[in-house]
């Protein structure tokens, strides 16, 4: 045990001895300075805490701290009752402080019960009150703001529960706080009972113990008496006063003293008005002269020193601030931080800055965290940070959105107008200005309000500016979301998984399979539009492959016929049929001969004629089935798949390449065209 320790525990022990053993006199007054020490020791650390919780072993402190100064009064009670002295200290109060005279000294004595048990405990005692019930009943809305900002990734898991921990322990100690502040109106009450205990059972003892006159035992123990009572109550009052100030203190960045002199004095004007105020009350009442105006020259000064104070800081500040600007210029650091890329940036020009502006009702930055909650669902992957920002090179009206420094798209927003797409056949009556809808290149047009109604009974699909960009924003990031998954966030993903199957992820990182294989099986299937968020399928799919071999084409083929359940429900909907477009034996044939195998894996060589006519055959194929508003799937055998994706994502990155393998048996496959050459 620590000596701290160890003085606490006998301290405890040393306040249960003066309850049962007669102190000597010396003993007591060591006691009673300890008693007014501790107490201005609390007083002073109260006014120096930034915020209660700095201060959170205060109501424990407070038990104890009346526990001794009751264990005080005991003993010089004993003292004075038996033996008609309580040593130095209370002698001093009673004859020196209150100059020998027992009336003044209860005067006195009575004015310090009032201050303390009728001004300041009593506040005490309510604010304590109001804050524990507001506390408690601010605690939802804290851990609902905690948990906003963890979903919203403003903070990390670590940071949340420490906030979490911070707002339990403010209702605590704010909950102890209501009970302690009684100790502190207790001891009061205590205090004025003892006081005439004291007094009465005092002069009792003087004239039949000791055989004094009535009158000289009044005085004796009066002075005793009062002395006892004022050297109790004074530490008692710094006690009731430091808990008013741990009470009623507000959350700062700086102590009491600080937020005094910079709140109070913040208008240094206000002190030439109260020096004038000073001014005219001697000059026109029968207020001396000499009282007044040395306070209003004082105040007055104070004013023009004080007024002086915020310009020199203000002209401190940008002399500091054009320093470290300075100082950043020449230091290699500032050229560094040049070299950081935002992994997603969404820019745009000033004319749509209430789109983010919150005090204008934008409300993009909430649409952007559940655009991340969302994607996260759908792709199982945790998106980053958007960083949003306003730039003048745009057009007033323009947007775009930048991946890893690159542009990846960009569109154009009238805020004052509706975004109307056409239903397949435009009517004129529907006037507008004529557009691209940006997130799947269909004809639109920007439309007022008042033609808003028209429209959508006309067909149209209307929609407001912030769910245009919303949109957009979303595909971008969904069609991109394999450049987002770096080795970084790949080890991420294997140690959130790791906390629930240790022995799935030892078996396959980093042996066989090393961090960047995964992450290069699960881009691939994000390129392609496979959510990755069933990770325990995908490891066990790639612990099983990952010993025969560690080309990552041929496990992500290996991984998509595991999820095989999840590709058939995510192109067949509720749906028992699957319309696809098949390939013919011919061009099968002809794709499998085309496999050529390296040492550095597999690619396809064919002939360019051939590719030309396979994609031009594709082409026709993908034209009628948007014609008939189908979404095109083309589905082959599983020899073939990958390779068929090699020659057509760039032409057709958006149409799904399928193996036979991938779909459940419980799906009907209806083939509605065949892609053939001569």
């Amino acid at each position: 045990m620590k000596a701290r320790d160890l003085s606490v525990l006998l301290s405890v022990i040393l306040i249960v001895a003066m309850l049962i053993i007669p102190f000597p006199s010396w003993l007591l007054s060591v006691l009673i300075i300890m008693n007014i020490s501790l107490a201005l020791l609390v007083l002073l650390n109260s006014m120096n805490m930034n915020e209660p919780l700095d201060f959170s072993i205060f109501p424990s402190l407070l038990l104890l701290l009346t526990l001794f100064r009751l264990g005080l009064n005991v003993s010089t009670t004993r003292s004075i009752l038996s033996k008609g002295e309580a040593g130095g200290v209370v002698e001093t109060f009673g004859t020196f402080v209150v100059g020998g005279n027992a009336l003044v000294g209860m005067v006195v004595f009575l004015i310090l019960i009032i201050i303390q048990f009728v001004v300041i405990t009593k506040g005490s005692e309510r604010v304590s009150e109001v804050a524990a019930r507001f506390t408690l009943d601010a605690m939802p809305g804290k851990q609902m703001s905690i948990d906003a900002d963890l979903n919203a990734g403003m903070i990390s898991e670590q940071q949340a529960r420490e906030r979490r921990e911070k707002v339990g322990r403010e209702a605590d100690f704010f909950g102890s706080m209501d009970g302690a502040s009684k100790f502190v109106k207790g001891d009061a009450i205590a205090g004025i009972i003892i006081v005439l205990i004291n007094l009465i059972f005092g002069i009792v003892i003087g004239m039949m113990q000791d055989g004094l006159p009535i009158a000289e035992a009044a005085k004796k123990y009066s002075l005793l008496t009062v002395g006892d009572g004022i050297v109790s109550q004074i530490p008692a009052l710094l006690i009731s006063t430091a808990t008013g100030i741990v009470v009623t203190r507000a959350a700062s960045d700086g102590n009491l003293g600080q937020d005094i002199t910079q709140q109070l004095l913040k208008y240094p004007y206000m002190l030439y008005v109260t020096g004038g105020t000073i001014l005219l009350l001697g000059l026109f009442t029968p207020i001396n002269d000499v009282l007044t105006l040395p306070i209003a020259a004082l105040l007055g000064v104070g004013g023009y020193m004080f007024s002086r104070v915020p310009k020199q800081d203000d002209e401190r500040i940008q002399e500091l601030e054009q320093e470290l600007e300075t100082d950043e210029m020449k230091s290699p650091e500032s050229v560094v931080n040049l070299l950081n890329v935002d992994p997603i940036e969404f820019e745009f020009g000033y004319g749509l800055i209430p789109l983010a502006d919150a005090n204008q009702g934008g409300d993009l930055l909430d649409r952007i965290v559940m655009i991340r909650r969302q994607l996260a669902i759908e792709l199982g992957l945790v998106i980053p940070v958007v960083r949003i920002r306003d730039n003048i090179q745009l057009q007033p009206n323009e947007y775009r959105l930048k991946i890893k420094g690159n542009e990846m798209a960009r569109g154009e927003l009238l805020l004052d107008h509706y975004l109307a797409m056409s239903p397949g056949v435009d009517d004129d009556s529907v006037e507008g200005i004529d557009t691209i809808e940006p997130s799947f290149g269909l004809p639109a047009k920007w439309i007022t309000e008042s033609m808003k109604e028209q429209a959508e009974i006309f067909g149209y699909t209307v929609v407001d500016p912030p769910s245009v960009v919303s949109t957009h924003i979303t595909e971008v990031i969904k069609a991109n979301a394999y450049e987002l998954l770096g080795r970084q966030e790949t080890k991420q993903l294997i140690d959130h998984i790791k906390e629930s199957y240790p022995i799935l992820i030892e078996e396959v990182t980093p042996n066989p399979l090393s961090v960047g294989e995964v992450q290069k099986v699960l881009a691939k299937l994000l390129k392609e539009n496979v959510s990755i968020r069933n990770l325990p399928i995908i490891f066990e799919t790639l612990a099983d492959f990952g010993k025969v071999t560690s080309d990552t084409d041929i496990l992500t083929e290996y991984v998509r016929q595991a999820l095989a359940r999840q590709i058939t429900n995510q192109y067949s909907g509720r749906s028992d049929v699957l319309k696809v477009v098949t390939l013919s034996g011919k061009v099968e044939k002809l794709i499998a001969d085309g496999i050529q195998q390296t040492e550095h894996g597999n690619y396809l060589s064919i002939d360019p004629a051939h590719s030309q006519a396979i994609l031009e055959t594709i082409a026709v194929q993908v034209e009628q089935l948007s014609l008939m508003e189908q979404s095109p799937i083309i589905l082959c055998s599983p020899a073939v798949r990958m390779y068929v994706r090699q020659l057509t994502e760039r032409y057709f990155p958006q149409v799904p390449i399928l193996s036979y393998n991938e779909l459940e048996s419980s799906v009907e496959v209806q083939s509605v065209g065949v892609v053939n050459i001569e």
